[in-house]
């Protein structure tokens, strides 16, 4: 599915809720189907520096394509990093690197974090930037 698209599916999601306390429990929902990390990588190099409580996340290349997988020890830092992979998951590491994430903001997000989970999400991003642009070199991209 196309990345745009994705995004814009998320968007509608999070419109059809009229007050935040809704959203943060579709995030938790979104939480529970997280595609969980094996437990062979939850290690140090893995966990996000930036984040109030342990996530950790994980991407394999498969296809060209990379494949995230992540848990954390927070419901709702679970629900953050799920949307993301449900964004970024499945997508070739250039398409990772040119995606905006304004759909971050358009589902008001950022606004409705303590400024340490905002921290955590924008870490969170960086480490999935980072993990598409070490593919993208490894693919020769």
């Amino acid at each position: 599915m196309k990345i745009e698209t994705i995004q814009a599916d998320l968007i509608d999601e999070f419109s059809m809720f009229d007050d935040w306390m809704d959203r943060y429990e579709h995030m938790i929902d979104l939480g529970k189907s997280l595609p969980l990390i094996d437990s062979k990588f939850k290690t140090e190099d893995n966990i996000i520096k930036g984040c109030q409580s342990k996530v950790w996340l994980h991407a394999d290349l498969e296809n060209e394509k990379v494949v995230f997988s992540a848990d954390s020890d927070a419901i709702i830092t679970k629900g953050i990093v799920a949307i993301l992979i449900r964004v970024f998951s499945n997508q070739s590491p250039n398409t990772i690197l040119n995606t905006t994430t304004d759909f971050i903001d358009e589902i008001g997000l950022k606004e409705h974090l303590s400024p340490t989970r905002a921290n955590g999400l924008v870490s969170m991003v960086k480490k999935i930037k980072m993990y598409a642009l070490a593919y993208q070199t490894q693919l020769g991209l």
